[in-house]
Protein backbone atom coordinates (compact mmCIF):
# COMPACT_ATOMS: atom_id res chain seq x y z
CA UNK A 1 0.00 0.00 0.00
CA UNK A 2 1.36 3.09 -0.90
CA UNK A 3 0.42 6.22 1.35
CA UNK A 4 1.09 9.87 0.38
CA UNK A 5 2.30 11.69 3.25
CA UNK A 6 2.39 14.94 5.33
CA UNK A 7 4.31 14.11 8.42
CA UNK A 8 2.61 16.98 10.47
CA UNK A 9 -0.82 16.07 8.84
CA UNK A 10 -2.70 14.72 11.77
CA UNK A 11 -5.17 12.80 9.13
CA UNK A 12 -2.31 11.56 7.71
CA UNK A 13 -1.11 10.27 11.19
CA UNK A 14 -3.52 8.16 12.26
CA UNK A 15 -3.20 6.42 9.21
CA UNK A 16 -0.01 5.53 9.36
CA UNK A 17 -0.89 4.77 13.39
CA UNK A 18 -3.23 2.55 12.88
CA UNK A 19 -1.22 0.64 10.14
CA UNK A 20 1.08 0.30 13.15
CA UNK A 21 -1.28 -0.81 15.48
CA UNK A 22 -2.54 -3.56 13.19
CA UNK A 23 1.00 -4.54 11.53
CA UNK A 24 0.15 -3.57 8.06
CA UNK A 25 3.07 -2.11 5.97
CA UNK A 26 3.20 1.03 4.26
CA UNK A 27 4.95 2.05 1.39
CA UNK A 28 4.90 6.57 2.58
CA UNK A 29 5.43 8.92 -0.08
CA UNK A 30 6.08 11.82 1.69
CA UNK A 31 4.50 15.11 0.10
CA UNK A 32 5.91 18.95 0.20
CA UNK A 33 2.13 20.02 1.86
CA UNK A 34 3.52 23.17 3.38
CA UNK A 35 5.08 25.52 1.87
CA UNK A 36 5.15 24.10 -1.63
CA UNK A 37 1.48 22.87 -1.93
CA UNK A 38 2.46 19.15 -3.89
CA UNK A 39 -1.15 18.12 -2.75
CA UNK A 40 -2.56 21.16 -5.60
CA UNK A 41 -0.32 20.19 -7.99
CA UNK A 42 -1.20 18.10 -11.36
CA UNK A 43 -0.03 14.25 -9.93
CA UNK A 44 -1.87 14.32 -6.66
CA UNK A 45 -5.37 16.61 -8.24
CA UNK A 46 -5.05 13.37 -10.54
CA UNK A 47 -5.54 11.36 -7.70
CA UNK A 48 -7.83 13.56 -5.80
CA UNK A 49 -9.34 16.01 -7.39
CA UNK A 50 -10.72 17.67 -3.44
CA UNK A 51 -6.97 18.65 -3.39
CA UNK A 52 -6.60 16.66 -0.48
CA UNK A 53 -4.06 14.42 1.36
CA UNK A 54 -4.15 11.53 2.67
CA UNK A 55 -4.16 9.58 -0.27
CA UNK A 56 -4.03 5.56 0.02
CA UNK A 57 -3.56 3.58 -2.93
CA UNK A 58 -3.61 -0.70 -2.66
CA UNK A 59 -4.04 -1.68 -6.51
CA UNK A 60 -6.51 -0.89 -8.07
CA UNK A 61 -8.35 0.86 -5.12
CA UNK A 62 -7.86 4.24 -4.29
CA UNK A 63 -9.14 5.95 -1.24
CA UNK A 64 -9.00 9.47 -0.32
CA UNK A 65 -11.20 9.86 3.40
CA UNK A 66 -8.54 8.91 6.08
CA UNK A 67 -11.65 7.56 7.96
CA UNK A 68 -12.41 4.27 5.02
CA UNK A 69 -8.51 4.50 5.27
CA UNK A 70 -9.01 2.67 8.77
CA UNK A 71 -11.66 0.75 8.23
CA UNK A 72 -9.62 -0.98 5.23
CA UNK A 73 -6.58 -1.47 7.20
CA UNK A 74 -8.28 -2.84 10.04
CA UNK A 75 -10.43 -4.79 7.65
CA UNK A 76 -7.55 -6.32 6.37
CA UNK A 77 -5.92 -7.35 9.65
CA UNK A 78 -7.78 -6.66 12.47
CA UNK A 79 -11.21 -6.61 11.59
CA UNK A 80 -11.85 -6.91 15.90
CA UNK A 81 -10.91 -3.36 15.99
CA UNK A 82 -14.09 -2.11 13.36
CA UNK A 83 -16.29 -3.72 16.42
CA UNK A 84 -17.39 -7.22 17.40
CA UNK A 85 -21.05 -6.66 17.90
CA UNK A 86 -23.96 -5.11 16.29
CA UNK A 87 -23.82 -2.21 18.68
CA UNK A 88 -19.88 -1.98 18.97
CA UNK A 89 -19.82 -1.27 14.95
CA UNK A 90 -22.39 1.05 15.19
CA UNK A 91 -20.49 3.46 18.16
CA UNK A 92 -17.94 2.47 16.05
CA UNK A 93 -19.51 4.19 12.68
CA UNK A 94 -21.06 7.18 15.09
CA UNK A 95 -17.70 8.38 16.33
CA UNK A 96 -16.05 7.89 13.18
CA UNK A 97 -18.62 10.58 11.62
CA UNK A 98 -18.08 12.46 14.92
CA UNK A 99 -14.11 12.60 14.07
CA UNK A 100 -15.16 15.07 11.06
CA UNK A 101 -16.46 17.47 13.45
CA UNK A 102 -12.78 17.70 15.37
CA UNK A 103 -10.83 18.13 11.62
CA UNK A 104 -13.48 20.79 10.58
CA UNK A 105 -12.86 22.57 13.89
CA UNK A 106 -9.50 21.77 16.16
CA UNK A 107 -7.88 20.92 12.44
CA UNK A 108 -9.01 24.60 11.11
CA UNK A 109 -7.81 26.30 14.33
CA UNK A 110 -4.27 24.39 13.73
CA UNK A 111 -3.98 24.94 10.45
CA UNK A 112 -4.61 29.14 11.51
CA UNK A 113 -2.62 29.28 13.75
CA UNK A 114 0.18 27.10 12.95
CA UNK A 115 0.23 27.81 9.32
CA UNK A 116 -1.55 30.99 8.75
CA UNK A 117 -4.66 29.65 6.94
CA UNK A 118 -8.05 32.08 6.37
CA UNK A 119 -10.13 30.61 9.32
CA UNK A 120 -12.57 32.69 11.87
CA UNK A 121 -10.60 31.51 14.81
CA UNK A 122 -12.77 32.20 17.28
CA UNK A 123 -15.45 30.55 15.82
CA UNK A 124 -13.07 27.44 15.08
CA UNK A 125 -12.09 27.30 18.89
CA UNK A 126 -15.80 27.49 20.36
CA UNK A 127 -16.67 24.56 17.72
CA UNK A 128 -13.61 22.79 18.93
CA UNK A 129 -14.64 22.91 22.84
CA UNK A 130 -18.19 21.81 21.83
CA UNK A 131 -17.16 18.94 20.16
CA UNK A 132 -14.23 18.46 23.22
CA UNK A 133 -16.94 18.84 25.68
CA UNK A 134 -19.25 16.00 23.91
CA UNK A 135 -16.31 13.54 23.10
CA UNK A 136 -15.72 13.98 27.38
CA UNK A 137 -19.24 13.68 28.23
CA UNK A 138 -19.26 9.95 26.04
CA UNK A 139 -15.92 8.85 27.85
CA UNK A 140 -17.37 9.91 31.07
CA UNK A 141 -20.63 7.51 30.21
CA UNK A 142 -18.10 5.02 28.84
CA UNK A 143 -16.13 4.68 31.84
CA UNK A 144 -19.07 4.28 34.36
CA UNK A 145 -20.00 1.20 31.98
CA UNK A 146 -16.30 0.26 32.51
CA UNK A 147 -14.82 0.97 29.26
CA UNK A 148 -11.47 2.96 28.75
CA UNK A 149 -12.14 3.53 24.85
CA UNK A 150 -15.17 5.05 22.64
CA UNK A 151 -16.80 2.03 21.31
CA UNK A 152 -15.59 -0.46 23.28
CA UNK A 153 -13.33 -2.05 26.40
CA UNK A 154 -10.74 -2.33 24.05
CA UNK A 155 -9.26 0.03 21.42
CA UNK A 156 -11.14 0.53 17.83
CA UNK A 157 -10.84 2.62 14.43
CA UNK A 158 -13.31 5.21 16.55
CA UNK A 159 -10.26 5.84 18.89
CA UNK A 160 -7.92 6.20 16.24
CA UNK A 161 -10.08 8.64 13.89
CA UNK A 162 -10.26 10.82 16.69
CA UNK A 163 -6.68 10.97 18.46
CA UNK A 164 -4.88 13.07 16.71
CA UNK A 165 -6.88 16.29 16.28
CA UNK A 166 -7.47 16.03 20.37
CA UNK A 167 -4.09 15.41 21.04
CA UNK A 168 -2.59 18.24 19.09
CA UNK A 169 -5.78 20.26 20.30
CA UNK A 170 -3.26 23.10 21.81
CA UNK A 171 -1.57 23.92 18.84
CA UNK A 172 -4.48 25.86 17.55
CA UNK A 173 -5.08 27.46 21.14
CA UNK A 174 -7.69 25.21 22.57
CA UNK A 175 -7.14 23.83 26.55
CA UNK A 176 -7.38 20.21 27.10
CA UNK A 177 -6.99 21.21 30.62
CA UNK A 178 -10.37 20.83 31.98
CA UNK A 179 -11.30 17.34 30.56
CA UNK A 180 -9.89 14.69 33.09
CA UNK A 181 -11.66 11.97 30.83
CA UNK A 182 -9.88 12.82 27.49
CA UNK A 183 -6.43 13.47 28.88
CA UNK A 184 -7.05 9.97 30.55
CA UNK A 185 -8.53 8.22 27.02
CA UNK A 186 -5.19 9.77 25.91
CA UNK A 187 -2.80 8.32 27.68
CA UNK A 188 -4.76 4.70 27.34
CA UNK A 189 -4.05 5.27 23.42
CA UNK A 190 -0.65 6.13 23.69
CA UNK A 191 0.16 2.81 26.21
CA UNK A 192 -1.01 0.54 23.20
CA UNK A 193 1.26 -1.79 21.81
CA UNK A 194 3.05 -0.83 18.65
CA UNK A 195 2.09 3.15 19.25
CA UNK A 196 4.40 5.49 17.03
CA UNK A 197 4.59 9.37 17.96
CA UNK A 198 4.52 11.87 15.23
CA UNK A 199 6.24 15.84 16.11
CA UNK A 200 3.79 17.25 18.88
CA UNK A 201 2.22 13.79 19.97
CA UNK A 202 4.62 12.18 22.24
CA UNK A 203 4.64 8.45 23.65
CA UNK A 204 3.31 7.80 27.35
CA UNK A 205 7.00 7.55 29.13
CA UNK A 206 7.26 11.25 27.72
CA UNK A 207 3.87 12.64 29.61
CA UNK A 208 3.89 13.83 32.74
CA UNK A 209 1.51 11.72 34.93
CA UNK A 210 -1.77 12.96 35.95
CA UNK A 211 -2.53 14.30 39.37
CA UNK A 212 -4.30 12.68 41.90
CA UNK A 213 -4.79 9.67 39.47
CA UNK A 214 -3.72 6.26 40.72
CA UNK A 215 -1.35 5.05 38.37
CA UNK A 216 -3.50 1.50 37.29
CA UNK A 217 -6.03 4.26 35.86
CA UNK A 218 -3.72 5.56 33.37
Amino acid sequence: MKLYDYILSPSCYKVRLMAALVAVKLDVRPIDFHPGGEHRGPELMALNPAGSIPILEDGDLLLTESAAMLVYLAAQSAPEWLGETADESARVQQWLSFSHRLTASLGGARLHEMLLRDGNIAALQAQGIAALRELEAGLIEQKLRGRPFLASDRPTVADIACFPYVALAPDGGVSLDPYPAIRLWSRSIRALDAFIEMPGIHPLHELKSEPNVPQDEE
